[in-house]
């Protein structure tokens, strides 16, 4: 009785073990800190132009376990003349508007389709708050970039990052 159950236990263990091993050969590539190195946008001709400035600032973070961030600022941005983030001037309320895009949740990836899911939970544009959207991505090395959908003026922006860590 005692060397059966030995055996089931030591098949139980490789069981799990194995499945623990299967899950390690196949990492999310996306887990990782990620620096923002363009924010570009392809216009309906196909020209690629900078969206943010031809040096915008940003940032990504994906967790292990599935949550994501991502901020893209452009590169000048205009100070609010009043010092006063309560007190700006229309004009200065929408360039900061258009001047950022950030958003968090939680994602999962794709590796075989080259398919990120993101599902949003807050945006800088509220009309992406609690959405989810699939991105094809590219992963070259170090360098990885993906299309947001199309702005209703056709053109499409496109993100580009390098890892800059891996926790």
């Amino acid at each position: 009785m005692t060397a059966r159950i030995l055996s089931l236990i030591i098949t139980v263990a490789l069981a799990v073990s194995s499945s623990m091993h299967a899950q390690v050969r196949t990492p999310n590539p996306f887990v990782g800190h990620w620096k923002l190195i363009a924010a570009d946008k392809l216009l309906p001709d196909g020209t690629r132009v900078a969206d943010y400035g031809a040096e915008p600032h940003g940032m990504a973070i994906f967790t292990a376990d599935g949550y994501f961030m991502v901020e893209v600022f452009r590169d000048v941005r205009v100070k609010f003349a009043g010092n006063d983030r309560a007190k700006g001037t229309p004009e200065e309320y929408k360039d900061a508007s258009l001047s950022a895009s950030c958003m968090f949740g939680t994602y999962s990836v794709d590796p075989a389709t080259n398919k990120v899911t993101m599902n949003i939970d807050r945006s800088t544009f509220p009309n992406y708050d609690e959405t989810t959207q699939v991105r094809a991505y590219e992963l070259k090395g170090d360098t990885l970039s993906w299309r947001v959908p199309a702005r209703p003026d056709g053109s499409i922006p496109v993100t580009v990052l390098r890892r800059i860590a891996v926790p």
